[in-house]
């Protein structure tokens, strides 16, 4: 399979030919999660967790050694209709606090002993504002499209997206709306915190922008209503999978960056684990569509990868119990 592409048809095509996980370790996994010390199915989703990262690293005891988080961070055009509380110029002043250290994030990764990489988008030249244009044309996609392919380290054994760009809930509640329909209402939240005007305008650009662009495929979805850093999420999604490394998802922008990749083909995210449900309101929802069920559910909203960071320690969790654990044979304990 090639491990590059430079047009939006060779990605589509990418995206049709992934590979599958490996049903042999698939197997040796679930047989060992049966003679483990302890009832059948006492570690709840834990065991399933383990044996689905199983069969995408080949292996039937692994362990995670080296998870990898990618922010990226990009600027919306769409801002110009007043739908966030705050001004564009927060993506760029984050960027410089992620790489100082001093965000959520970076707490998080160190804490599951994650590597950290921000990667800030053309933040100078906002995506075009979607109820006038689409947000990008088809080579702007495929460049955002690549940031992320190009940015997964293919020695990490599990990868975590995140992104900052100041107005990126209103560009997903825009997806979301596309590929799934039903009122744009029913899928923008406040975001950052915007008031009841500021609510109402920004469905109101959704539905422009809906009314605007009559697209319904997941990539030109994408590249009508995303952001660069929304793309480069879903790039580094695909090339995670042609790598065979499992994926952590994150909140509502990021499953947002992944339903396009499902819309375009709907096994492309059985490499990815949805790490939380957030409280943008209708991340839930999404989920549903896409047919992942969150790991955790704590009332976070601030976006940058960090739900799914915090889900790396249960990722860990479940993998040192799963490979750790002794044998009912190995413990001298019986089954009977």
């Amino acid at each position: 399979m090639p491990h590059t592409f430079s047009t939006l048809d060779q990605f589509a095509s990418l995206l049709t030919k992934m590979p599958a996980p490996d049903a042999a370790a698939i197997a040796a996994a679930s047989a060992r999660n049966s003679v483990l010390t302890k009832p059948p199915g006492a570690l709840g989703r834990l065991e399933e967790v383990a044996i689905w990262y199983a069969g995408w690293r080949g292996e039937s005891a692994p362990m995670v050694n080296t998870p990898q988080v990618l922010v990226f961070a990009g600027n919306h055009g769409v801002v110009a209709q007043g739908v966030s509380a705050f001004p564009a110029e927060v993506t760029a002043q984050m960027v410089g606090n992620f790489t100082a250290g001093g965000a959520a994030i970076n707490q998080l990764c160190q804490q599951a002993g994650a590597t950290l990489d921000v990667i800030a988008l053309d933040l100078e030249h906002p995506t075009k504002d979607f109820t006038q244009a689409p947000a990008m044309s088809k080579a702007e996609l495929v460049s955002a499209l690549l940031s992320g392919w190009n940015a997964v380290d293919p020695k990490a054994d599990l990868l975590v997206t995140g992104e900052m760009g100041i107005g990126n809930t209103t560009s997903a509640a825009a997806i979301a709306t596309a590929l799934f329909g039903g009122d744009a209402a029913n899928w923008a939240g406040r975001g950052t915190g915007v008031d009841d005007d500021g609510l109402a305008r920004k469905v109101s650009a959704i539905d422009k922008g809906i009314a605007r662009h009559e697209v319904s495929s997941g990539l030109e979805v994408l590249r009508c209503f995303g952001g660069r850093e929304v793309a480069a999420m879903a790039g580094a999604m695909a090339r995670a999978r042609v790598e065979r490394i499992p994926v952590i998802l994150d909140g509502f922008i990021c499953t947002a960056a992944a339903a396009c990749l499902h819309k375009a083909a709907p096994d492309a995210l059985d490499h990815c684990i949805a790490g939380h449900v957030s409280n943008e309101t209708a991340h839930a929802r999404m989920l549903e569509k896409i047919g992942k069920v969150p790991l955790l559910d704590l009332g976070l909203r601030l976006g940058e990868g960090s739900g799914a960071a915090l889900a790396i320690n249960i990722v860990k969790s479940a993998l040192a119990c799963h490979s750790g654990m002794a044998t009912f044979d190995q413990a001298g304990v019986s089954q009977e």
